[in-house]
């Protein structure tokens, strides 16, 4: 895709850290970078083994579904 400027791309970030986090943007702000690239990693990895449940979930509940039908 696209890539976004620079400034943009460290919005994001801040703005998905701080969401995950549930804390302030200021605090993202404080950190160390090496300590938000750190815990985007982390959230990266959360994110896709919720994703991979969520669709073992959705496969299994077709499977019911198709069960009763």
């Amino acid at each position: 895709g696209e890539q976004g400027s620079p400034k943009d791309i460290s919005l994001v970030i801040v703005y998905t850290l701080a969401k995950a986090l549930a804390i302030s943007p200021l605090e993202i702000y404080k950190m160390p970078l090496s300590m938000v690239i750190d815990l985007l990693s982390i959230h990266r990895v959360v994110s896709e083994v919720e994703q991979e449940e969520m669709n073992k979930l959705e496969k299994q509940a077709q499977s019911q579904t198709s069960k009763i039908r």
